[in-house]
C-alpha cells in the first residue's frame, strides 16, 4: 500500500493514504523499535489509537492509511501531538 499511496508528514506522524476498499476506513498504527520499550511503544500506540476515535468517523472518512509515529512524538504533549494529527488527516481529506 505505501508504494502507490499518497503521503502527508509532520513532527509526529508519518501518514500514507489511498481511498477505501470496504464500507469502513481503516488506519493502521506503526511504531519503530528504536522510539523505546515494548511499554512505551504500546503506550504510544493507545494513546493514537484513541486519538484517531476522537478525531475520525470511520463510516465516512475516505481513505484507509497507516500512521508511522516519528522520533518527535515523544517531544510533545498528548494535546500538542492530537492537534498534528487533526491537522494531517484534514490536509489529506482537502488535497
Amino acid at each position: 500500500m505505501i508504494h502507490k499511496a499518497k503521503k502527508q508528514a509532520n513532527k509526529s506522524f508519518v501518514y500514507y493514504h489511498t481511498p477505501k476498499k470496504q464500507d469502513q476506513a481503516r488506519i493502521g498504527i506503526s511504531i519503530s523499535k528504536k522510539l523505546g520499550h515494548a511499554v512505551e511503544r504500546n503506550l504510544y500506540k493507545r494513546q493514537v489509537r484513541m486519538m484517531c476515535q476522537d478525531l475520525v468517523n470511520f463510516d465516512s472518512y475516505p481513505f484507509d492509511g497507516i500512521l508511522i509515529i516519528r522520533f518527535g512524538y515523544k517531544s510533545l504533549s498528548y494535546a500538542d501531538n492530537k492537534n498534528n494529527l487533526e491537522k494531517l488527516l484534514t490536509d489529506a481529506t482537502i488535497r
